[in-house]
């Protein structure tokens, strides 16, 4: 669908504030190349659907076209509440759909002032709706920055900032956001954020590597999950040397789709050598180039290629590790490289199968995380002993956990509990299963346990950036706040693309501290506001501001009506009553 020009004058145009909607079916000429009138009837149908439910949204169809919908809403509220709308209906339609045939749509939300007239809208707001969805993932909806500001306190959704995109045909960069429909998963994906000035975002005085996502030299989409399954695996090979100062793999992994040079990536996350490479998988061999630039001169210390047997896959990622360690002078002691050695499982597939939940794991989202549970199952069930895919099973279970995405999250929590038991004691030098196992401790309340669990797993593995986090959100809740927020401050520099989560935890330990204005300044820069809502308000009621605290309850009531501040309480992990005290009094005297 593209946007609607108009030429000439006309004295019966009018000008109106609005929220301008634009939709479209991906891949629509694909469809109707495959079967024309199957396609035709089936978004016929659809396309009245979603007329009907747009007048529920106050809103109004402009123009329906042969792929699509243009849409005016009074405010960008109902606006973005009728784009998430569109793709559950759309989602609900497929059910009936063989796959391969699946409508799937992508749209783009702006607001401002458009032309009006008899033949429709128009204008510069009109053509920046048109152009985000042009740049829109299928069933995701793109915002402009003057949608979200209006939404971002209202509607609890997922928010990732994407940037200043420069779009076709429109003069200034416009700050773009994808919004997300699951909220939690979203608190933990690392994202841009619109001010990127960080005081902790210094040049380590130790050699500094960030690993850019290796690019597949293969046509299927299985080379991807490869690609990055091993970019992900020698990032983690690397975080093990305390003399080496390793990039997250989220931020990292922000590079994928952006072509910059290895010294822009370099500057932007600060570190003086940048390592990259490709990947190209056959059936039983597989070809590995990487090599290591030097950012400060520009040249290429260290490059190779390794064209070996399948099976040959865990040398290669050692020997990788190994070569970039060497050319950054980093001293390997004994106990270091025997802890950079990979578990290998009895079963290549099982690493396979591993590999493959790492790439649904870190979309979090529901459905992903299901996927991403299938494989580490598949993984155990070729390979009972292998330790890394119990830790990652235990992982999913906890996500479930959290965010209550399953129907039963107490026994989800037992399970995870008993999966990371089970890593730790099939391998003790993997840092993620004491990872695990510190977290359900945690949340069980037992609470030096876990602290023990979280230090075990950061002596490990000192350069995990969400370890950092976790470790730093157990010690918060165990009392030690000054601590937490040490550990916090090298997470986010280990992962300068950090998540909200960092900055929720940061929020809690400054809480704790009852630095309300800290607690303010952190929840106030999280794409996502509406989950740090409870400890804003409660920050704005120590301080007396009893009715911005008021309005942030009424919010937060509109975003969570399910909340139930006794129900908080009791699984609230505090170590010292007096923590849970203090937040359920800021709570209750917010109006909670």
């Amino acid at each position: 669908m593209h946007p609607v020009n108009t030429t000439g004058s006309d004295t019966s145009i009018r000008q109106k504030l609005g929220a301008v909607l634009f939709a479209d079916v991906v891949g629509y000429s694909r469809l109707m190349s495959e079967n024309e009138m199957d396609t035709y009837n089936a978004l016929k149908s659809l396309l009245f659907q979603l007329e009907e439910t747009c007048s529920k949204y106050q809103g109004k169809i402009i123009e329906v076209r042969g792929d699509g919908i243009l849409a005016l809403f009074d405010t960008a509220t109902s606006a973005v509440e009728f784009s998430i709308e569109l793709h559950r209906i759309a989602a609900e339609h497929n059910l009936t759909r063989p796959d391969g045939q699946h409508i799937k749509f992508r749209a783009g939300v702006h607001l401002g002032e458009v032309l009006m007239d008899e033949r429709g809208i128009h204008g510069d707001n009109v053509n920046i709706a048109a152009r985000l969805q042009e740049i829109a993932e299928p069933e995701r909806v793109f915002v402009s920055a003057a949608v979200y500001e209006q939404i971002r306190n209202r509607l609890r959704y997922g928010y990732e900032f994407l940037g200043p995109k420069q779009l076709k045909n429109i003069m200034s960069p416009v700050a773009t956001y994808c919004v997300r429909t699951e909220v939690e998963g979203a608190t933990m994906a690392a994202t841009l954020r619109p001010e990127m000035q960080l005081e902790v975002l210094e040049r380590p005085d130790i050699p500094s590597v960030a690993v850019l996502p290796f690019a597949s030299q293969g046509g299927e989409e299985d080379d991807n999950w490869v690609a990055e399954g091993l970019t992900d695996d020698i990032i983690m090979n690397l975080s093990k040397f305390r003399n080496l100062f390793i990039i997250a793999r989220n931020s990292s992994f922000f590079f994928k789709t952006q072509s910059m040079s290895p010294q822009e990536a370099a500057r932007r996350l600060n570190v003086r050598y940048i390592a990259r490479g490709s990947v190209r998988r056959s059936s039983s061999r597989i070809r590995i180039t990487a090599e290591l630039i030097d950012a400060n001169t520009e040249r290429t210390i260290w490059g190779e290629r390794f064209d070996r047997k399948l099976d040959d896959i865990f040398d290669i990622l050692d020997e990788v590790t190994e070569c970039i360690v060497a050319a950054t002078a980093v001293m390997i002691e004994s106990h270091e490289k025997q802890r950079m050695v990979q578990a290998i499982p009895s079963d290549l597939r099982a690493y396979g199968s591993v590999l493959q939940g790492q790439h649904h794991i870190f979309k979090y989202t529901r459905n992903d995380n299901r996927k991403a549970q299938h494989c580490y199952e598949s993984a155990l069930e070729r390979d009972g002993g292998y330790a890394r895919a119990a830790a990652a099973l235990s992982r999913t279970l906890n996500i479930d956990w959290r965010y209550s995405w399953t129907e039963d999250p107490n026994s989800a929590l037992d399970k995870a509990l008993s999966l990371a038991q089970r890593a730790v004691e099939l391998d003790p030098t993997d840092a993620r299963g004491f990872g695990e196992l510190g977290y359900v401790q945690l949340y069980r309340k037992e609470f030096d346990s876990a602290i023990e669990s979280y230090k075990r797993a950061l002596q490990l593995n000192p350069n995990d950036a969400d370890m950092h986090s976790d470790y730093a959100d157990a010690l918060a809740h165990w009392g030690d706040n000054d601590t937490a927020i040490k550990h916090l401050q090298q997470a986010m520099r280990l992962n300068p693309y950090f998540p909200d989560q960092y900055l929720w935890h940061l929020g809690g330990a400054y809480y704790n501290l009852k630095r309300y204005d800290d607690v303010i300044a952190c929840v106030n820069k999280m794409n996502n506001p509406t989950e740090g809502q409870r400890v804003l308000a409660a920050s704005y009621a120590h301080k007396g501001e009893l009715d911005m605290a008021r309005q942030i309850a009424d919010k937060h009531r509109a975003a969570h009506p399910n909340f139930s501040l006794s129900r908080w309480a009791k699984v609230q992990p505090d170590r010292l009553s007096d923590d849970t005290q203090h937040f359920v009094e800021g709570l209750k005297k917010a109006g909670f």
